[in-house]
């Protein structure tokens, strides 16, 4: 994971194949309105190469003294058909632009809300957001102007070539020999674009991910008096990334100039080539003008051709980042429907069984569960209790199945938890974290996160269960009060109720607690307890507990030490027959 302020590596620039088969598959919906925004760029093409024909109709009109009105008013209606073919393409191009930009936002953030806790562990929020808006805009222009650009551009100048050819061969040979040069230039620049492109966006990412890390933490930043260390963490990676930019920028305006340069000298030496055949009577003066109204018209698909080139590098760089996302593990797809819990009341409590688990979160790292075996009972109430880093919470992150066991299997009701569908799965538990997060938004919104289809009167009953009816009264809008940024306008109590109540709300048949009650005073907390009684009666209850209270009223405890199972037994079992049990009950703490 990178650090703050250290720009991580640029992925390599995929393959133009590659590169092309992936924006391919951004813009497949897109392709019929793509092809229908060509046409109509191609349609004012034609449009404008007709031009030159018409104008040397009317020089040559009136040099003879023939009427021209017809060929003014065709000059005229090609010139307005052009410009309004050419924009109604683009408004066509632009809008298959953002509908593919759309696509591939939806899809990445889909892929992403279902990516594996454990892709998640070694990634920064900052740099997948940054990947979701900023590298996905770039596909705006590369899926469609850059795609169409290419082939109209290709089109264009294979016309004016012709067109050219017709009016003079040697005079297209004086402009060939000069637009050649370009060619040269886009060879040497094209590589260097794409690799300062790629290293301005990895710097983007980086820079989000410094920015999120600050933000996420803010209090903490603003209590150790980091402000300045942070906010230049976040401007060296923007320091980066504007070097990045202003290096791709660099090479775009060589390559630009160049283009512009090799048209602007062809231009001089056709007319001074020109000028002499027409002095020596091998060609007309019409001819010599239309040939230069061809010129300057190949300006523009010179130019569109060199833009598309460029921006296919560009999002070469953004495409490498957003592959990366598709090589990321996913969970499976939920099923459809809206989820979120059992559709009735669970038949009977969960009965939760480790079975020699062996579990470490990366191979280079330690083992944190080494053999852990334990059964806890359907319908009763079970604690983990142990030192810090004795591995408990990753029982419960085992049990959702935010990781698998190296080793050994994960039971609920006797089936391997492996064996059963993710969303059958998390619909039958009921999980509070520790930190109890809020989301932003309403509190009624947060209630309804887990289940989202729970009536109002099963609202009600179970904010009087978790002693929230009378806060949620007090509220100046109720349940429909915003509760801020990650809950902040809510005290931790506050929280851990609203997340306990939540967890009920989903009518769980396993209901896991990591320690629910650590910001709770003493009368919420017994209070608590009581609801938890309640509902181990028709669910099993696990709960990791620091305090002591918690810990008697369980019906079982499991004692946990450097990753495996020291003891179980009840509370007074314990307290005779295990020293480590007992030392941390003596001091009224279970967490060393």
């Amino acid at each position: 994971m990178p650090t703050a302020g250290a720009a991580s590596p640029p992925p390599a620039p995929p393959t133009l194949r590659a590169t092309g088969r992936v924006l391919l598959g951004y813009a497949r919906g897109q392709l019929p309105r793509i092809g229908c925004g060509g046409l109509l760029g191609l349609a004012g093409a034609a449009a404008v190469l007709v031009q030159p024909l018409a104008a040397r109709e009317l020089i040559d009109g009136l040099g003879d003294r023939r009427p021209v009105t017809g060929a003014l008013a065709a000059l005229s209606v090609l010139v307005v058909l052009g410009a309004a073919l050419r924009a109604l393409g683009q408004y066509v191009l632009a809008h298959a632009a953002e509908s593919v930009v759309r696509g591939a936002r939806r899809g990445i953030t889909a892929r992403l809300l279902r990516l594996k806790v454990a892709e998640l562990d070694r990634l920064e929020p900052g740099d997948l957001l940054s990947r979701v808006s900023s590298d996905t805009t770039l596909l705006r222009q590369v899926t469609t102007q850059s795609l169409v650009s290419a082939v109209t551009s290709v089109l264009a100048l294979t016309g004016v070539t012709v067109m050219m050819a017709l009016l003079d061969p040697v005079l297209l040979g004086v402009t060939a020999a000069v637009i050649a040069l370009t060619c040269a230039v886009l060879t040497v620049t094209m590589p260097r674009i794409s690799r300062a492109t790629a290293r301005a966006q990895a710097a983007v990412g980086d820079m989000g991910a410094a920015l999120e890390r600050a933000l996420g933490a803010l209090r903490t930043v603003k209590a150790s008096g980091a402000e300045e260390r942070e906010t230049a963490a976040v401007h060296r990676t923007a320091d980066e990334a504007w070097r990045s930019g202003v290096r791709a920028a660099g090479w775009q305006a060589l390559m630009g100039a160049s283009a512009g340069l090799s048209v602007q000298l062809s231009f001089l030496c056709v007319l001074g080539a020109g000028g002499a055949r027409v002095a020596s009577g091998t060609i007309k003066v019409s001819v010599l003008v239309a040939f230069l109204m061809l010129l300057f018209y190949l300006m523009q698909p010179v130019s569109d051709l060199i833009q598309a080139a460029t921006q296919f590098h560009v999002g070469a760089a953004a495409v490498a980042r957003l592959r990366e996302l598709d090589r990321l593990a996913t969970d499976a797809a939920p099923a459809a429907g809206r989820g979120g819990r059992p559709a009735g009341r669970a038949a009977a409590p969960a009965t939760v069984t480790f079975e020699q688990v062996f579990f470490r979160y990366r191979p280079e790292l330690p083992y944190v569960h080494r053999a852990v075996d334990f059964t806890a009972p359907g319908g009763r109430t079970t604690a983990l209790v142990g030192p810090s880093g004795a591995g408990k919470s990753t029982v419960f992150a085992l049990l959702e199945r935010f990781y698998e066991p190296a080793r050994g299997r994960v039971l609920i009701d006797s089936r391997d938890v492996r064996d059963i569908p993710l969303a059958e799965l998390r619909a039958g538990i009921g999980y509070i974290e520790q930190d109890a997060p809020v989301l932003s938004g309403t509190l009624r919104e947060n209630l309804l996160f887990a289940a989202p289809d729970a009536t109002d009167d099963e609202i009600a009953e179970v904010l009087v269960r978790t002693r929230l009816d009378a806060f949620v009264r007090a509220l100046p809008r109720g349940l429909d009060t915003p509760v801020g940024h990650r809950g902040t306008r809510l005290s931790g109590g506050e929280r851990q109720r609203v997340a306990i109540a939540r967890a009920l709300l989903r009518r769980p048949r396993l209901l896991l607690l990591d320690e629910a009650t650590s910001q709770l005073d003493a009368e919420n907390e017994r209070a608590l307890r009581e609801v938890v009684a309640d509902v181990a009666r028709e669910t099993t209850v696990v709960v990791i507990a620091h305090r002591l209270s918690t810990v008697t009223a369980a019906d079982r405890i499991v004692v946990l030490e450097s990753g495996r199972v020291r003891a179980t037994g009840t509370h007074a079992e314990l307290l005779a027959g295990d020293a480590l049990y007992r030392g941390l009950a003596a001091g009224q703490s279970l967490a060393s």
